[in-house]
C-alpha cells in the first residue's frame, strides 16, 4: 500500500488497473478554494445558461456511454447492461428532468402574510457556494454525479470525494463535465480515505453523503459541528412481504432481480424475504431455478454475464461472515453459500431458509448476493418483522390486490 497513491484493483481478477493520488487536507482546502473562486462567475450566470451547459453534459454522457460502461464494468465489476441502465440512463434522465424543471423549482415563492397585508414576502433561492459530495462504490457514476449535476444547475461549485474502491470513474466523470462546458475549476475531484472526506466537510458549505450508517453518523456530527446542512443516504435492510394472494411468477422474478442486481450491492436490495406459509413451496419452485441459473463471471470478458463479483475483498468477507453466522445458528443453504475460489471477489448467489431474528443476516446489512427467507403464518407478524429493523430505507409488498398491498405497505416503517 502506497502512502501517496491508491492502487485500484479489478474486482474480477485482482489485478491493478490504475492508481490515483491521495489528497491531503491541505490539498482538499486548495481544491475547495479553487472551486469557490470559479463559483462566483458560474453562480452569476443565468439559470438558463447553466442549464444549457448541463444539457451539453447530458449529450456527452450519451455519446460516451461505451467508455463509461466499460470502466464501470472494469472497476466496479457490474455487467455492462446494468451500468448502462442503472448508472448512465438514470443520470441522463435526472439531468434532463432538472434542466427542464429548474425554472419552476427555483422560481421565487410568495409567502402570504396573514396580518400584514400591506407588506410582501417571498423566498428567493441562491447558491450555497461549494457543495461536497462523498460518494459510494456501488453506483459510483450515478450516485456521485447526480448531486454534482443538481448542484451545478443551482449555481454551486462542487468537490467530489469518490470511494477509494472506485476512484477512476470519477476522474472520467469530471472529464465529461468539462467536455460538456463546465468550467474545469468549478468541479474538483479529491481522492483518499476518511481523512480526505473529513477535510472536504471541514471546507465546503453543504455535504451530500452516501454510505454506511456508521460513517453517516460521523458525517452528520461533523456537519452539525460546523452548522452546515448535510443530506445522507445510508444503509437498508429492505423486507419483501409475499402475501398469500401474490402472483408467484412475478414475485419470483422480482426477488431474483431485487436480491441479485449489482451482486446485491444496492441499498434498495431485497435483504429479507417474509413469505406467508401458504405459498412458500410454490414460490421456491419458481425462485430457486432462477437463482441456480445465475453464474457469476468477469463482466469484462463476457457481455452475457448476469452477475459479477463483489466490488472488494472487505465486502466479500462481510457477506461470508453473514452466511456463516446464519448457518451456525441453524439456517439451511438452499443455493450457494460460499466464496468462489480463485482470483477476484466472487460469491455464489445464495438462498437461505429457516432463518431467525437472532441471525446477523436478518438484522445487519449484507450488501451481497444473499436472499434469506423467513416463513410466517400471518400478515400482521410479517409487518411486525418488517418494522423490527432500524434500517427502514425501503420495503416491498407482493399481492394481486393493489388495495390490500397498499394497506399493508402503509403499516411498514420505511
Amino acid at each position: 500500500m502506497s502512502e501517496t497513491h491508491i492502487e485500484v484493483c479489478s474486482p474480477a481478477t485482482g489485478e491493478i488497473i490504475g492508481s490515483v493520488p491521495i489528497a491531503s487536507p491541505d490539498d482538499v482546502a486548495a481544491c475547495v478554494k479553487t472551486a469557490r473562486a470559479a463559483q462566483a462567475e458560474w453562480g452569476a450566470r443565468t439559470l438558463e445558461e447553466r442549464c444549457r451547459v448541463l444539457r451539453q453534459v447530458k449529450n456527452v454522457i450519451i455519446d460516451r456511454t461505451d467508455d463509461i460502461c466499460d470502466l464501470l464494468s472494469k472497476e466496479q465489476g457490474k455487467p455492462k447492461i446494468e451500468a448502462m441502465v442503472h448508472e448512465v440512463a438514470n443520470l441522463v434522465d435526472l439531468i434532463h428532468y432538472f434542466t427542464s424543471e429548474a425554472d419552476r423549482i427555483l422560481a421565487p415563492e410568495p409567502i402570504p402574510l396573514h396580518l400584514l397585508k400591506h407588506r410582501a414576502s417571498y423566498l428567493h433561492w441562491s447558491p450555497r457556494g461549494v457543495v461536497g459530495v462523498i460518494g459510494p462504490w456501488n453506483f459510483p457514476f450515478n450516485i456521485c454525479n447526480a448531486p454534482v449535476a443538481v448542484a451545478l444547475i443551482a449555481g454551486n461549485g462542487v468537490v467530489v470525494k469518490p470511494s477509494e474502491f472506485t476512484p477512476l470513474i470519477q476522474d472520467l466523470a469530471k472529464e465529461i463535465f468539462v467536455q460538456g462546458g463546465v468550467p474545469e475549476d468549478l468541479i474538483q475531484v479529491v481522492h483518499g480515505y476518511g481523512e480526505t472526506g473529513a477535510a472536504v466537510i471541514d471546507n465546503v458549505d453543504m455535504v451530500e453523503f452516501t454510505g454506511s450508517v456508521a460513517t453517516g453518523r460521523k458525517v452528520a456530527a461533523q456537519c452539525g459541528e460546523r452548522l452546515i446542512p448535510c443530506v445522507t443516504e445510508l444503509g437498508g435492510k429492505a423486507p419483501a412481504l409475499v402475501l398469500p394472494d401474490a402472483n408467484l411468477d412475478r414475485t419470483a422474478g422480482a426477488l431474483a432481480w431485487g436480491g441479485f442486481a449489482n451482486c446485491g450491492q444496492v441499498c434498495a436490495s431485497v435483504e429479507r424475504v417474509l413469505v406467508h406459509r401458504s405459498v412458500i413451496t410454490p414460490l421456491l419452485d419458481k425462485l430457486l431455478p432462477k437463482i441456480q441459473a445465475l453464474e457469476p463471471g468477469n463482466t469484462q470478458e463476457d457481455d452475457a454475464v448476469q452477475i459479477g463479483p463483489l466490488n472488494n475483498r472487505r465486502q466479500r468477507d462481510i457477506v461470508q461472515s453473514r452466511v456463516d453466522d446464519a448457518v451456525s445458528k441453524g439456517a439451511k443453504v438452499m443455493v450457494g453459500g460460499s466464496v468462489i475460489e480463485g482470483p477476484g471477489n466472487f460469491f455464489e448467489p445464495t438462498v437461505l431458509m429457516d432463518v431467525t431474528t437472532d441471525m446477523d443476516i436478518m438484522s445487519h446489512e449484507t450488501f451481497g448476493p444473499v436472499l434469506p427467507i423467513m416463513v410466517m403464518d400471518d400478515v400482521s407478524a410479517m409487518v411486525e418483522e418488517a418494522n423490527r429493523s432500524h434500517l427502514g430505507l425501503l420495503a416491498y409488498v407482493f399481492s394481486r390486490d393493489a388495495e390490500t398491498a397498499r394497506v399493508v405497505a402503509e403499516q411498514i416503517e420505511a
